[in-house]
């Protein structure tokens, strides 16, 4: 089943190495099993005001099931992924990320990794513990893991897991 995936990421950044993930479908064998639509905003976030951008992500959120973080070596910091992330789980959405790092950019470099945004966050477990996300929430490497024959099953295991 396709699912509706919202992808959160730093776009200055990591846009060419987000592109690859983004468009894996497109050259899949096996476009089915790559298991997800995109329906992330980051084309229209660029010169608009908080509110604006804080709508954009609302409604780019709105219809999916799993948010994908895409982590590059600044992509936990940033301020619009923490915020993407705290509406993502305020929504229920299924939730993994992906190491991106290892993935040439446009100029053939690689970075280095940065730190997984699950371990930034924590919640309040059914028995009053509180826990970080990272306890709930896998992360994957891109290259390490084969991600591109695989980010179909993880979304739709993400998707399951939040019971969507």
């Amino acid at each position: 089943m396709a699912r509706r995936v919202y992808f959160a990421f730093h776009y200055e950044n990591d846009i060419s190495r987000v592109n690859v993930v983004r468009n894996s479908w497109l050259t899949h064998k096996d476009r089915e099993s790559a298991g997800f639509f995109d329906a992330s905003l980051w084309e229209k976030a660029k010169k608009t005001g908080d509110t604006a951008i804080k709508r954009m992500i609302q409604d780019g959120l709105d219809g999916t099931s799993v948010t994908v973080f895409l982590l590059g070596s600044e992509t936990a910091g940033r301020p619009w992924v923490r915020y993407e992330l705290e509406e993502s789980h305020k929504r229920g959405n299924g939730m993994l990320a992906i190491r991106i790092h290892g993935i040439k950019n446009l100029q053939g470099y690689v970075s280095t990794a940065g730190d997984n945004i699950f371990n930034t966050f924590w919640t309040t477990d059914a028995r009053g513990q509180q826990r970080y996300l990272s306890d709930f929430y896998p992360i994957y490497d891109w290259l390490g893991n084969d991600g591109y024959n695989n980010i179909g099953e993880w979304v739709e295991q993400a998707a399951r897991s939040a019971g969507r």
